[in-house]
């Protein structure tokens, strides 16, 4: 396994949507190994392709840190089939370090996705994982959590904001 390189805001890769995987090999699977190592190492409970500059509809949780008789997971081609309810909780992104705002989301989901093997699953989540599923679904589709928060909340968020893509640019 490898950890690999988390790209911050500012990188153009954190705004495109990511391409439908259409194989499912040995490098799928050692690319989701890789993410799952760079999700813990980063003390993330979730990651995306874009996050690691791939531009593949896959990410991991990290479902231990929710259940700990749970094992990290891989979501492949992900779907919404549909959402109820909405909660607050506040939220932070590997790719926004430092940076933590409340969001809404919806508080249940119903999902289809594929397994590293192709086959496909459905099934329902709830709170902390719903959460998760979404914000790093909205990744997929070039949408960051600070996107979701008010115009005020972003304001004051501004400063630490340009800072991160200012050292991107560095980069």
């Amino acid at each position: 396994m490898a950890v690999l390189p988390i790209i911050k805001l500012g990188h153009p890769s954190l705004r495109k949507r990511a391409e439908e995987v259409t194989e499912f090999n040995d490098e799928l699977k050692e690319l989701a190994s890789n993410m799952i190592e760079t999700m813990r190492v980063n003390d993330g409970i979730g990651l995306a392709g874009p996050q690691v500059n791939v531009l593949k509809r896959i990410f991991v949780i990290d479902l231990e840190q929710i259940d700990e008789n749970l094992e990290p997971r891989a979501y492949v081609n992900p779907r919404i089939l549909s959402e109820s309810g909405s909660e607050v909780m506040e939220e932070g992104c590997l790719s926004i370090p430092g940076v933590r705002a409340d969001v809404t989301r919806s508080a249940e989901i119903e999902v289809e996705y594929q397994t590293l093997e192709g086959e496909v699953i459905q099934e329902t989540l709830d709170d902390l994982t719903a959460r998760v599923f979404l914000h790093e679904y909205d990744h997929l589709n070039g949408v960051l959590f600070i996107d979701h928060i008010s115009p005020l909340q972003r304001k004051l968020l501004a400063p630490k904001l340009k800072k991160i893509e200012e050292s991107h640019s560095l980069v």
